[in-house]
């Protein structure tokens, strides 16, 4: 186990502000730094801190960093060792959730951050591989320990480190990625339910995969069988190699990254549908017009878009986005047909998602009925205390 500082116990004191008493952050498990009054000690990045109230009562042990506005990612509102047990029993608690939720797949989600009580950690699992992410400061320094534990605890053969996520910065982390324990080629073959999937744990997106839209992929294609679909930004053609094991007539894909496209057109021939499926190389917003005025028609549509917002202050130009593109897949549709709307977008609630759908059929002249409101998957579990765990949303509507 290599450590720059010992894990078990705190000797440094973070003291809160009245305001961080409010019941609205009970349970949550970020300090920032506008809730702490005063440091006792000298904490160095990535120490563990002890955290109490203004009224100077015991209410937490986290990660402390002195340079990130989340200033101490709590791990435990209990005063027990965070040592290397510590890290095991939560890791093996998360590997058995997933065991339990994701029977028919060979990857998930293995560790969602603060949802399994681990914050500034993600894990996906690819087969026998673990792609980690130590996103926080207190984690990067722990990251060795937590290759070994993942290696124990969670059955992996490798860990690879995708440590290039540009939110490191903000916590003065540099970028970086290559094996961590292990070796192997760094495309993993996965499966979900019947598709079969090849997953590029260097270069993907991410991690390499969205493992949080597996179920939404499964409940879209009950809409696909005999039917036109078509997938914009459909990235490497998840969600279309489900709708087309379906029984689809025809899958459509449409995507920006030539690199996405490729995987997409490779996927289908894996799966054994490429006679079916056509993907290229396409603006999914001009293309999505340009099939509009070409009086295109389909029966089902899906819109898997990128984030439109990352912060509350982007949210109103993000739901003109969704308009946009959702009014234009709306009346694609032909009478009867399905869409299929999602949303990564965090700082967009649910309520604002469904609204925002609402006024673009009105603009579109369609009258829609919901089906299903889904969410992300259950390897993406949502901590009740922290409503930046819940950001996934989808939408399978009908055009009456």
């Amino acid at each position: 186990m290599t450590m720059t500082q010992p894990v078990t116990g705190s000797t440094a004191k973070v003291l809160l502000t009245a305001e961080r008493d409010q019941p609205r952050y009970y349970g949550h498990l970020w300090v920032f730094d506008t809730n702490v009054a005063e440091v006792l000690g000298t904490p160095a990045p990535g120490d563990l801190v002890d955290v109490y109230t203004h009224r100077k009562r015991f209410l937490g042990r986290g990660l402390y960093n002195p340079h990130s506005k989340i200033r101490v990612r709590l791990l435990t509102f209990q005063e027990e060792p965070v040592d290397e047990a510590f890290f095991a029993a939560r890791l093996r608690a998360a590997a058995a959730l997933r065991r339990t939720v994701t029977p028919h797949a060979n990857a998930c989600r293995l560790v969602h951050g603060e949802s399994d009580l681990l914050p500034g950690l993600v894990v996906d699992r690819f087969a026998d591989v673990a792609v980690m992410q130590t996103l926080g400061y207190g984690m990067d320094v722990r990251k060795e320990l937590l290759g070994d534990v993942l290696t124990q605890e969670a059955g992996v053969k490798s860990v690879y480190l995708r440590n290039d996520a540009k939110s490191r910065a903000l916590e003065g982390l540099p970028l970086s990625k290559g094996f961590l324990r292990g070796e192997g080629p760094t495309t993993v073959h996965i499966h979900e339910g019947k598709a079969q999937f090849t997953v590029d744990i260097a270069e993907g997106q991410k991690t390499g995969w969205f493992c949080d839209q597996r179920e939404n992929r499964l409940a879209a294609a009950v809409y696909a069988k005999g039917k036109r679909v078509l997938e914009a930004f459909c990235h490497t053609g998840a969600f279309g190699m489900q709708a087309a094991l379906a029984g689809a007539q025809s899958v459509e894909g449409l995507d920006v990254s030539a690199a996405a496209v490729a995987l997409a057109q490779a996927h289908a021939e894996q799966n054994r549908v490429a006679s079916i499926c056509t993907y290229r190389q396409a603006d999914a917003f001009d293309e999505l017009r340009v099939l509009e005025r070409n009086q295109q028609r389909y029966d089902v549509v899906i819109l898997d878009p990128p984030a439109f917002a990352r912060s509350k202050k982007a949210v109103p130009h993000a739901l003109a986005g969704y308009k946009d593109v959702n009014l234009r897949g709306l009346r694609l549709l032909q009478p009867g047909g399905v869409l299929v709307s999602c949303s990564c977008s965090q700082p967009v609630t649910d309520d604002e998602f469904w609204k925002m759908l609402q006024s673009a059929a009105r603009d579109a002249q369609r009258q829609i009925r919901l089906l299903e409101q889904r969410g992300q998957g259950p390897d993406h579990p949502v901590l009740a205390g922290m409503p930046e765990t819940r950001y996934l949303k989808c939408l399978i509507v009908q055009v009456l």
